[in-house]
């Protein structure tokens, strides 16, 4: 296990170094592909709920499908994230007001906004665009390393779609036995079906 804790380290590193070399220009360029992707999807289509995530360090912008979303009658979510356990839990947002500073100086949904539940809303059409340092064509992920997804997705499993550039999809990253696979990986040059 410490091998490849190791190993995403060091994978981490070199694919952040590598984004934060992008231009803005081709970052936007390559964002609108990438929600244009998503947005003609089946997935996205059949969709009641998306659970997004807030952009940073270079990540997609998925703003403009909140913002598609929003404006087909679809519910947004946004994540809070628990430093003490690692965890998220996802609130309904209705613009781009609805954001405040939280953990990791992330913006994050105002806490008094309606959670998402599992429990009660999972029994809905749910799409979670997930977003990683680099993916695999399977679907597996190198986050920054907390594991917030990954606990999530051993509560609750919806529909999900990884996000990332081309060139940050890779034939394979390493994983251990906790890390849960997206089912489909979008980049601006198309999909990528997971396992």
């Amino acid at each position: 296990m410490y091998e490849i804790r190791k190993h995403k380290i060091e994978i981490r590193k070199q694919h952040l170094e590598r984004r934060a070399k992008i231009s803005p220009e081709a970052r936007a360029v390559k964002d609108r592909k990438i929600c244009q992707n998503i947005l003609s999807s089946a997935a996205y289509r059949y969709a009641d709920v998306l659970l997004l995530y807030y952009p940073v360090r270079g990540e997609v912008d998925v703003f403009p499908l909140m913002e598609a979303a929003i404006a087909s009658g679809k519910k947004v979510a946004f994540p809070r994230c628990c430093e003490q356990d690692h965890t998220m839990i996802f609130h309904y947002v209705s613009s781009s007001g609805d954001f405040e500073k939280g953990a990791y100086g992330l913006r994050e949904p105002f806490s008094s906004l309606p959670a998402f539940d599992p429990l009660t809303d999972g029994g809905q059409n749910v799409l979670c665009i997930v977003p990683a340092v680099v993916y695999d064509r399977k679907g597996y992920r190198i986050g920054y390393g907390g594991g917030y997804y990954d606990r999530f997705f051993g509560v609750f499993k919806p529909a999900s779609i990884g996000v990332a550039y081309e060139e940050f999809i890779v034939k394979n990253v390493p994983h251990g036995r906790y890390d849960i696979s997206v089912d489909v990986v979008v980049s601006e040059r198309g999909i990528y079906a997971g396992k």
